[in-house]
């Protein structure tokens, strides 16, 4: 079981750069391909960015290419989510998860979903 807590989200001005992070509880963390996801009002979920068990592998949507940037400390169970120059189609809840098996872009393949953290960018 992994249990996931989102933070770091917030009102924005398109531009600007906001940094969300992911608390996984449990020891098996290291074992879980990482993932963060997007869902605007009346929107489906979408991917954003992945990363691998080992962090040495990453895949992004080419909505965030060069302006997101995924990673993760093993060590302290946690996935980050760099995001500059945010745009306001940026908008909608970001939520992180977990994936056992090969680093994976559909929602469907993942285990554990976190809350999600609101991230609004205002024009």
């Amino acid at each position: 079981q992994v249990q996931l807590v989102e933070s770091g989200g917030g009102l924005v001005q398109a531009g600007g750069s906001l940094r969300l992070s992911c608390a996984a509880s449990g020891r098996t963390f290291s074992r879980y391909d990482m993932g963060w996801f997007r869902q605007a009002p009346g929107k489906e979920r979408e991917f954003v960015a992945a990363i691998s068990w080992s962090g040495g592998y990453t895949v992004y949507a080419d909505s965030v290419k060069g302006r997101f940037t995924i990673s993760r400390d093993n060590a302290k169970n946690t996935v980050y989510l760099q995001m500059n120059r945010l745009k306001p189609e940026d908008t909608g809840v970001f939520y992180c998860a977990a994936a056992r098996g090969a680093i994976t872009t559909s929602k469907y393949n993942y285990d554990y979903w976190g809350q999600g953290t609101q991230v609004t960018v205002s024009s």
